[in-house]
């Protein structure tokens, strides 16, 4: 008998499995690749925990429902008429999947000429946006995130969302594609740095992962 119920327990999860939308995309470096800047226990519970709950439950809150068979985002664009638990999962799932990629350990990699270009002519200079990018995080009161975004003119733009809100979503009042992002949340990075937030927005651009973002922003305007 008891084999019979662990057997049917199983089945009833690998179905589960088996209908499930939405997966994470596997960390694309050690979870210590990043020590220094961002520690290895701090990446293994962001990724292992608090990113598996969102894509969990976000299957788990669009189960039965029309969006079981949409996009990301279409979903994320259409946020406004569906329930919190789908805004908050969906957005927390497609935040966490782009910030895993802007991150890298590779050292010193630089923007491509076309991105460069697009910042110096938005922002006046590299060291202007990254200090506007730096304060839109610090700023965001409470939890949330710093975007760098393109706009539907192509241009681009830096902004903050509350929460697991994004560009992408028709709530937010800035709306565009988000090429690079930085999670301000505290779980991101309240074991290494506290309350000092400041400075985890500060060592964040020792591991900026240029070339994605760079190839992220080339896919935007392609778009346009």
């Amino acid at each position: 008998m008891k084999i019979l119920k662990i057997a049917a327990l199983s089945a009833v999860f690998a179905a589960q499995f088996a209908l499930a939308q939405f997966k994470q995309t596997p960390l694309p470096y050690a979870y210590n690749a990043l020590e220094g800047n961002i520690d290895a226990q701090t990446m293994e519970i962001h990724y292992s925990k608090h990113a598996a709950a969102y894509v969990a439950n976000l299957n788990k809150a669009i189960a039965g429902t029309p969006q079981e068979k949409q996009t990301l985002f279409q979903i994320l664009s259409n946020v406004s008429k569906l329930p919190a638990a789908v805004r908050n999962n969906a957005g927390g799932h497609y935040n966490h999947e782009l910030f895993w990629t802007v991150l890298t350990p590779e050292k010193n990699t630089q923007p491509s000429a076309k991105l460069a270009k697009a910042i110096n002519d938005a922002f006046g200079s590299m060291d202007a946006f990254k200090e506007k990018m730096s304060k839109a995080g610090a700023d965001r009161f409470g939890s949330g995130w710093a975007w760098l975004s393109v706009d539907k003119n192509g241009k681009l733009f830096v902004s903050s969302t509350p929460n697991q809100d994004n560009p992408l979503m028709d709530v937010v009042e800035e709306k565009g594609t988000p090429i690079f992002g930085i999670d301000v949340w505290e779980h991101a990075y309240y074991l290494k740095y506290q309350n000092k937030r400041a400075d985890y927005l500060a060592a964040i651009w020792n591991v900026t992962n240029w070339k994605e973002i760079s190839r992220r922003y080339e896919e935007a305007i392609s778009k346009k």
